[in-house]
């Protein structure tokens, strides 16, 4: 996947309520971490999985992210909760 985006219909969302960050999706709803929400953010179909890592490593001084952002990203990929805004 070159420039991952969240899929039609997906969109994240803060929960005041449960004090969680949720990804929703037609089918339901997905729980999510104050990282993954982090790298969903720069999902955004312009940012390569590269750019995204760079932006994330900067933001945790230098911090090797790399593995865990392309980990998260081919994970939600595979569910088809990221498209490749590329294409």
């Amino acid at each position: 996947m070159t420039r991952p985006r969240l899929a039609t219909g997906a969109r994240l969302r803060y929960d005041e309520v449960r004090e969680e960050h949720l990804l929703l999706v037609p089918e339901g709803a997905v729980r999510l971490n104050p990282t993954a929400v982090q790298v969903l953010e720069l999902c955004d179909g312009e940012r390569s999985v590269e750019e995204i890592v760079g932006v994330l490593s900067t933001r945790y001084d230098g911090a090797d992210v790399g593995e865990d952002v392309r980990g998260l990203v081919e994970a939600m990929a595979q569910k088809g909760l990221l498209v490749d805004g590329s294409a």
